[in-house]
């Protein structure tokens, strides 16, 4: 499978899980907290596959640059966190960082 496309599967269950995190209130509600060790479960299996072929510290920067951005908005559809401007400026320098990372840098594998 391509590492870009597990590495998407990755953050998206690591998402999930995260998300889960507060619904299983301390792991005392069973549902939510299967749903936690599942999500990371599957995150961190294909993370693994995933450093394989793409490098580690490229791998890291969007999968926590991502993985911010995509908490973050869970919790404000979720859980009704509010979001202010400069929450979303800070999104948008997030998603820019990562971007500049895997399209202009060297270091990225491509």
């Amino acid at each position: 499978m391509n590492p870009w496309l597990l590495l998407g599967l990755a953050i998206v269950a690591e998402v999930v899980g995260t998300s889960a995190l507060k619904a299983s209130a301390g792991f005392t509600r069973l549902g939510p907290s299967a749903v936690v060790v599942l999500g990371y479960g599957v995150a961190f299996y294909c993370l693994s596959l995933v450093l394989k072929s793409i490098p580690v510290g490229i791998t890291y920067a969007v999968w926590s640059g991502l993985g911010i951005v995509l908490i973050t908005l869970s919790a404000w559809w979720l859980y009704g966190q509010t979001i202010d401007t400069a929450g979303f400026i800070g999104m948008g320098l997030i998603v820019a960082g990562v971007v500049v990372l895997n399209v202009f840098s060297g270091s990225s594998g491509h």
